[in-house]
């Protein structure tokens, strides 16, 4: 076993226009003030990270880590959620995920798609270069408007679904091989990739690339209402990072996991700060380390109550207080004795007997 590292602070939810938000050295400067010891880099922010010029330039890399431990911090890893999402969109969400390209190829998926795969592609060298191992990100969803059966779906939609969702991945696990980086798909409603089925589908289908690996984060599977333990123990040997985010599901008789069309406040299912929400995370860090879980344990903080600037205060100190230190001794050994293999025989009945 070993210990989990953290805490470490992803920093989609705390970039912004406004300083000290607006740039990753006064923002590096804040998350160290509050107790982070490493930070999580969406690659598709250009405000903190030019992912682009990362991939091609080691002293840039460089002058970031170099920049970060001034401040006694790290990189943990970097995201490509963005990215990973263009790389499969059904046409009902054209226009919304038109916003998160480059406006040269809103209208143009084909073009969008090539580029989200470019974005990727200098993620994974970009990653290599910053000394990383594992990179986030998500599926994309081709077959999520169909999640509910009815109308019925027809014979072989979600196969040929997640046939294609192989093919247009195939290459970036590939190059993520070549670069030595695990890519993490972070388990999530709305990606094809949603639970532990849908998973095993799609690395079924890619031969069970060694690159293709999980981003585990309880609060999508507290909405689900799926086993989140269980979930750690199936998949421990592919789970290589760790969103510490809560989340309630407090059904009624007026609405349950769907959530009505509400907004978060008034959803059934809604996420929370660390800490004020149902996740079992004492069982999650217990079960993280015995399965000798390797990676860190990321705040990310998505609350429809609690502002983020109090959220990451709070959580970063939730996280110091549920990583478990992981010992090196058996609490019994004090009453253990040398035994002989005579001895050994003797206590089965066996005495050197032989059949």
């Amino acid at each position: 076993m070993r210990t989990i590292k953290g805490p470490s602070l992803h920093l989609a939810q705390f970039s912004d226009d406004l300083a000290p938000f607006n740039s990753l050295p006064t923002l590096a400067k804040w998350a160290a003030e509050n107790g982070f010891k490493a930070l999580q880099i969406p690659a598709w922010d250009t405000r903190l990270f030019d992912v682009n010029v990362a991939a091609e330039s080691q002293s840039y890399c460089d002058d970031i880590r170099g920049m970060l431990a001034e401040e006694g911090l790290i990189i943990s890893e970097l995201t490509t959620h963005i990215f990973g999402q263009l790389m499969a969109v059904h046409p009902a969400y054209e226009s919304l995920c038109d916003n998160l390209a480059p406006a040269s190829l809103r209208g143009n998926p084909a073009a969008r798609t090539e580029w989200a795969k470019g974005q990727l592609l200098a993620a994974a060298k970009a990653s290599s270069r910053l000394g990383l191992t594992e990179m986030g990100t998500f599926s994309g969803s081709l077959a999520w408007p169909y999640i509910f059966p009815f109308p019925q779906r027809p014979e072989g939609l979600v196969e040929a679904a997640f046939d294609e969702l192989t093919r247009r991945w195939l290459p970036v696990l590939d190059a993520c091989d070549q670069q030595g980086v695990n890519l993490c798909y972070e388990i999530h409603p709305g990606e094809d990739l949603h639970d532990g089925v849908s998973f095993e589908m799609f690395l079924e289908r890619t031969g069970n690339h060694p690159r293709c690996n999980i981003l585990f984060d309880p609060s999508h599977f507290v909405l689900q209402q799926l086993n989140y333990l269980d979930y750690l123990d199936i998949y421990k040997d592919v789970i290589r990072m760790f969103h510490v985010k809560d989340a309630e599901f407090t059904p009624s008789g007026r609405q349950g996991m769907y959530g009505g069309y509400q907004s978060w406040i008034n959803r059934a299912g809604r996420f929370r700060s660390t800490g004020d929400g149902q996740v079992d995370f004492k069982g999650i860090f217990s079960k993280l380390a015995q399965n000798d879980y390797a990676g860190w344990a990321t705040l990310e903080w998505e609350c429809c109550l609690k502002n983020q600037y109090d959220g990451a205060r709070e959580g970063a100190e939730f996280i110091r207080q549920h990583i478990l230190h992981v010992t090196e001794k058996v609490f019994d050994d004090f009453a253990a004795a040398p035994v002989s293999v005579k001895q050994l025989q003797q206590l089965l009945g066996i005495n050197g007997q032989k059949a």
